[in-house]
């Protein structure tokens, strides 16, 4: 006889926690099923060096949601954030450096070194974002309104959208732009510097396969200023002890509250009787029974692996399959022996240089050309180098001493021209290690280990298709609206009883927390 539940959570992501701790919360009986041995999906923390702590794939946080960490009490379970200042530090090939962070005093010194002309116009740049974002960040907690048949409810909020909208008066069309532009358009037309240009540019292609010259990166761009931390709005942190200190603190609040959670439970098939879900079975042949399913794996998966498409409707089937994967992301985490060397800002020790986000990009036309390699098939000769080294502020994830790097490296196509990224990777790991080499001389002297993950391993590890980091590209024709179908933007499916609640439904990917909030909440309603 199968076990029964009021709900069954399909992967133990950070979305797939949250959405089970609110039905917990509602007194529901829930189960999460985690196909690894560990809860978290891509925030986790694990030792993958001895004595290291690595956050193996997701690394910096700020999107997650403060309604969440309140409502779940996560600080009472060890969730700490630890901001960063300065956010970012950038070398050039001249011998020069940028700084950029919560300083505003600081920012307009270090800008000015590069264009008087855009250290005035940097404030002026943060608050037309901040415009958009008051419109923009009420509806990521909002559920989109159906926009093929509206009804009156649906009507009312595209209503208050527009009259959001409206709010903005002359600047309405900023905020388009902002949705649907492209980040160097918008870049190009508020500044001069290119060292400032470029390393703000980063920020807009980060999980995307795209240039920061193509429609949609603006909007990528604008996600880093969405977030918060500690109520500081666009402040970026680590969480204490690597990223699992988020989803441990969330599977700790879970079972405090009732939450079953399986690890190396693998689902195979969602059950299906009459157009309804009501239940799972595990790769193992074991079947648990539920009220209603929700699933935080993405959309090739939950449709096309473990349900029969037959049990779709073809428009639907159709829509889910034009879904785009297109990735590019590969990461490197590293244990090293001491911090980078910098020859645009020397020195041993931790210092500012260290602390934030170390952006290996010297300009806006290095990207672009980056992009060119991987729009043809291969990895890029001269890639975008994101570093991070979360010890520099938190002990607690090195041994003493030493210090543990995170490398987020774009473009890296997951579908090769040439070869398999099995024979590949470790290849273009040294071509990264060249680069941060010239502009570190000791760095590669300092690695101890090294764990090279390119996106067919983000496919195998995190069971991301393509290796997608937002189960399904962010651009407009997959946002608010329509993600993951026009028409199916409200968490449930065409399969009654079941739902989405990963980063596949609005408002997608980043760790947010917010589609497994807005998930729980939909699935209550009518129960």
């Amino acid at each position: 006889m199968a076990k029964a539940y009021d709900a069954i959570i399909i992967g133990g992501g950070h979305n797939g926690l949250v959405t089970a701790c609110y039905l917990a919360k509602a007194k529901w009986k829930v189960l999460v099923l985690e196909r690894r041995h560990i809860v978290g999906g891509c925030a986790v923390t694990e030792e993958t060096f001895p004595g290291f702590k690595v956050s193996t794939a997701a690394y910096v946080n700020s999107l997650f949601r403060p309604e969440i960490i309140r409502d779940l009490r996560l600080k009472d379970y060890g969730f700490d954030l630890i901001e960063r200042n300065p956010s970012s530090f950038t070398p050039f090939p001249d011998g020069r450096h940028l700084f950029l962070g919560p300083d505003e005093g600081m920012n307009l010194r270090e800008i000015a070194k590069f264009s008087k002309k855009d250290a005035e116009a940097y404030p002026k740049y943060e608050k037309m974002l901040e415009r958009v974002a008051d419109v923009i960040e009420p509806t990521l907690i909002q559920t989109p309104p159906n926009i093929i048949s509206p009804g009156i409810s649906g009507g009312w909020k595209l209503f208050n959208l527009g009259r959001s909208m409206q709010k903005l008066g002359t600047h309405m069309g900023e905020a388009v732009e902002v949705l649907s532009g492209s980040a160097r358009t918008i870049l190009d037309r508020w500044f001069e510097s290119e060292q400032l240009k470029g390393t703000l540019a980063t920020d807009a292609i980060i999980g995307a396969f795209a240039a920061p010259s193509m429609p949609g990166t603006a909007y990528v761009l604008f996600h880093h200023v969405m977030g918060e931390t500690n109520g500081k709005r666009g402040v970026w942190a680590y969480v204490r002890g690597g990223m699992g200190g988020l989803t441990q603190a969330l599977a700790k609040a879970g079972k405090n509250l009732g939450v079953e959670i399986r690890t190396e439970a693998e689902v195979a098939k969602i059950l299906v009787k009459n157009g309804s879900s009501y239940g799972v079975a595990l790769k193992s042949g074991e079947e648990f029974h539920a009220t209603k399913v929700a699933s935080g794996v993405d959309p090739h998966l939950t449709f096309e692996v473990m349900l029969d498409p037959n049990v779709l409707p073809e428009d639907f089937r159709e829509a889910i399959q034009r879904i785009d994967y297109s990735s590019a992301s590969f990461k490197i985490n590293v244990a090293l022996s001491e911090p980078p060397n910098f020859k645009a800002m020397p020195g041993t020790t931790v210092g500012p240089q260290h602390r934030g986000t170390m952006h290996l990009c010297p300009d806006q036309d290095y990207i672009e050309r980056a992009y060119d390699d991987a729009k043809y098939g291969y990895p890029s000769k001269n890639p975008v180098i994101e570093c991070t080294m979360p010890s520099s502020v938190d002990p607690s994830v090195a041994p003493e001493g030493k210090h543990v790097m995170s490398m987020f490296v774009q473009y890296a196509p997951y579908k090769l021209k040439e070869g398999n990224w099995d024979q590949e990777k470790d290849k273009f790991a040294d071509r990264c290690f060249d680069i941060v080499n010239d502009y570190a001389p000791n760095f590669k002297n300092s690695v101890i280990d090294r764990q090279v993950i390119s996106p067919v391993d983000l496919e195998r590890i995190f069971n991301l298709t393509g290796g997608n980091i937002f189960q399904g590209s962010m651009g407009l024709h997959q946002l608010f609206m329509f993600r993951p179908a026009a028409g199916w933007a409200q968490y449930r499916t065409p399969i009654k009883n079941l739902y989405l609640c990963g980063a596949a439904a609005h408002p997608g990917g980043g760790v947010m927390g917010t589609c497994g909030y807005n998930a729980a909440r939909e699935m209550q309603k009518r129960w």
